[in-house]
């Protein structure tokens, strides 16, 4: 079995069941740490297998999805979230939708006040590397996403 991930009639990427359900838990996930939908739900009650992206929705998560990963500087985080940051960009490429990375330099802001600081501060590759880096995962998923 598989899943369809769908804008309108033209199918995005057809997953199997356990990676399509695996990307719809990690996208609850990112929802909730983002504070905002994702704009992918089911096309019709009843149809688990079935999903809609709503483009504009889908765009304004990723973007703000992609800005929170350029600006974290949290190994454990960045590890953890990459995968699905580089799937959710490729899925947002194939809608026709276009993810800027944001510019270098843009991490926390001095004096703010930064929720997850890495301890031991241990040396971790510069925003412009981590987003070159998630690029280049994005187009090499890409590749590996069926339609």
């Amino acid at each position: 079995m598989s899943m369809y991930f769908d804008v309108g009639d033209e199918t995005l990427w057809n997953p199997s069941n356990g990676a399509g359900r695996l990307f719809l838990r990690q996208l609850e996930v990112f929802e909730a740490e983002l504070g905002m939908p994702s704009g992918v739900g089911h096309r019709h009650e009843g149809d688990p297998d079935t999903l809609e992206v709503d483009p504009a929705v889908y765009a304004a998560f990723v973007r703000r999805l992609v800005a929170w990963h350029g600006r974290t500087g949290h190994s454990v985080i960045l590890a953890l979230s990459e995968g699905f940051v580089a799937t959710a960009v490729a899925l947002a490429w194939r809608a026709g939708i276009e993810v800027e990375l944001p510019p270098p330099g843009l991490g926390p802001v001095a004096g703010a006040v930064q929720p997850d600081v890495q301890v031991p501060g241990h040396p971790r590759p510069a925003p412009a590397t981590r987003l070159t880096a998630l690029d280049t995962r994005a187009r090499e998923v890409d590749r590996w996403m069926p339609r």
